[in-house]
């Protein structure tokens, strides 16, 4: 039996808090609306109760944030992409963002089982004078429990990803199990099995001084070598955009440079500190 998932997210700027309302149909929704640096910003924490997602599976997220709202999306653990039994599974989310707002897509990992075959898509429209922070990380496979993605068993798994900014930015690849070039070459994984990225994105062109200070904020905070066998770069590919780009063997120094950048970003564009939000702690 395949699960069908849909949640709407609806934010809206009342005086000086950030409305939240869901839908949800199937098995995605809410666990928790909170507001720990108060009103003006909404964090929302979704969970997926089943567990993972298999072959045949489709979830999507709508998530609509109007004038002035500021939301924080992030989800309390890895989204699991199981082994499939032939039928691809798929999440996909298209936000869009009315000028003036404020969105955080700021899920934890995402983890394509060996054998799997996944398809990941997000799209966000941002109007004009509207910003947001972002980022995706996706594991293949469990190396520290000797599962690779990429083993003799894994030989059909495959995992689609699709990250766009209409007119601005798209990003859309598919790493198959088999494909040891890419795996393996320098001029792809080389070797390691999480990539991280993440990007600062404005619905309007950035003034040349904000991207070089985005771009230098995040340099910054990278550490100048390759800490903990993680290897990364910054960019800025468009005036609307600015992308940071890193490849690790494992899922958790990849994080912790993650936060290291969305700290000094939101400090830089927002004037806002970054507390962890606190369900990354439980």
């Amino acid at each position: 039996m395949s699960w069908k998932g849909h949640l709407q997210l609806r934010y809206r700027h009342d005086g000086e808090r950030t409305t939240a309302h869901d839908r949800h149909e199937g098995p995605l929704r809410v666990l928790q609306r909170l507001y720990p640096e108060g009103p003006e910003i909404c964090h929302h924490v979704l969970v997926h109760p089943p567990g993972g997602i298999v072959g045949g599976d489709t979830l999507h997220i709508d998530a609509d944030l109007q004038g002035g709202s500021h939301a924080l999306i992030t989800t309390p653990g890895a989204t699991r992409f199981y082994k499939s039994a032939g039928a691809e599974a798929e999440q996909s989310l298209v936000a869009k963002l009315a000028p003036g707002s404020r969105l955080e897509w700021l899920p934890l990992e995402t983890i394509a089982y060996r054998g799997c075959k996944a398809r990941n898509r997000m799209r966000f429209e941002l109007a004009p004078g509207a910003e947001m922070i972002g980022w995706d990380v996706l594991a293949l496979g469990l190396p520290a429990a000797s599962e690779a993605f990429d083993d003799a068993q894994a030989a059909h798994g495959s995992f689609t990803q699709e990250i766009e900014l209409p007119g601005v930015w798209l990003e859309r690849g598919t790493v198959a199990a088999s494909d040891s070039l890419l795996l393996d070459s320098p001029l792809g994984w080389d070797g390691k099995r999480v990539m991280a990225t993440m990007w600062f994105a404005t619905g309007a062109p950035l003034t040349a001084a904000r991207r070089e200070a985005l771009l230098d904020a995040a340099r910054t905070a990278l550490p100048p070598d390759a800490t903990a066998g993680v290897v990364h770069g910054c960019t800025s590919p468009h005036a609307e955009l600015v992308v940071v780009r890193a490849l690790a063997p494992r899922v958790e120094p990849a994080m912790v440079q993650l936060g290291a950048i969305w700290r000094a970003w939101r400090r830089l564009a927002w004037d806002l500190d970054a507390p962890l939000p606190r369900i990354w702690r439980m």
